[in-house]
């Protein structure tokens, strides 16, 4: 039974790709919202209403949960859409859960009171509206006492990685490591918050250095869902076929996969 993962470009390929590896007779619906990416531009209003379309769509397909593999939906959609929106036969889930989880090493349903972690010193890589959105600081802060963490708005590493422009998007991404560190001189470990940066893992753990831990979102996520579904498993949908779905021109999208993923990938219209 299908699962819906939704990200508004490619970047939450990251998190197919690890759900597929852990779970390969899973079948599982992906929407890029290509044609509007990136969202970490885009207001709040602009955000959910692209973010609730897509989420409709992958219904429509079959998928009673989705995971939001977009930090930026999750950060700027995802509280108001389980508040006001969701009905009470869907699951719409976000990739901050997992990432929290580990770094505090303490379940999400436990609900003590916050306390002191190993780590102090926190980097934040994500969208600018992440950053803006506070989201992640406020979930941590739910959790754990005493961690400083410094936020830095990377913009323009997506369109890059979206453009398949490696060169660039490694540029980039040393330009805003060393702004962080300006704030930061010594961060014990850095957040990867956005499901694009992934593809570029290596370049921010070279340019961060050896002795910084650095947290990727896609494994914690494909472990915590399989977790999730055993937990829950009337939550798999009724749909049945595994696709791939874009808003954007799905010849070049599939193009832009496959070079990610290193197989042939074909995207439809969504």
């Amino acid at each position: 039974m299908a699962v819906g993962i939704f990200d508004s470009g490619l970047g939450g390929l990251t998190v197919y790709d690890a759900v597929h590896k852990a779970m390969p007779d899973q079948p599982i619906v992906y929407f890029g919202d290509n044609a509007h990416a990136p969202y970490g531009v885009r207001d709040a209003d602009d955000i959910f209403e692209k973010t609730t379309f897509a989420v409709e769509r992958l219904w429509d397909a079959g998928c009673d949960l989705v995971i939001l593999a977009c930090n930026t939906a999750s950060a700027a959609a995802l509280r108001r859409m389980q508040e006001s929106w969701l009905p009470e036969d869907k699951r719409v889930l976000g990739v901050f859960v997992p990432l929290i989880e580990a770094l505090t090493e303490r379940n999400w349903g436990d609900n003590s009171p916050p306390r002191e972690v190993a780590v102090k010193h926190v980097a934040l890589f994500a969208t600018p509206a992440t950053v803006s959105s506070r989201a992640f600081q406020r979930e941590l802060a739910f959790r754990a006492i005493g961690v400083d963490v410094e936020a830095q708005a990377c913009g323009g590493v997506v369109d890059a990685i979206e453009d398949g422009d490696t060169i660039l998007a490694e540029a980039l991404v040393r330009s805003h490591v060393e702004a962080l560190k300006r704030k930061m001189p010594n961060p014990e470990a850095a957040i990867l918050g956005c499901t694009h940066y992934p593809w570029m893992e290596d370049t921010f753990q070279s340019a961060l250095g050896p002795d910084v831990k650095v947290y990727s979102q896609a494994s914690l996520v494909a472990a915590s869902l399989g977790d999730y579904l055993e937990r829950h498993p009337a939550m798999r949908g009724p749909g049945q076929e595994s696709m791939f779905l874009t808003t954007g021109d799905p010849k070049r999208v599939s193009d832009h996969a496959t070079q990610f993923l290193r197989r042939r990938v074909e995207f439809i219209s969504a």
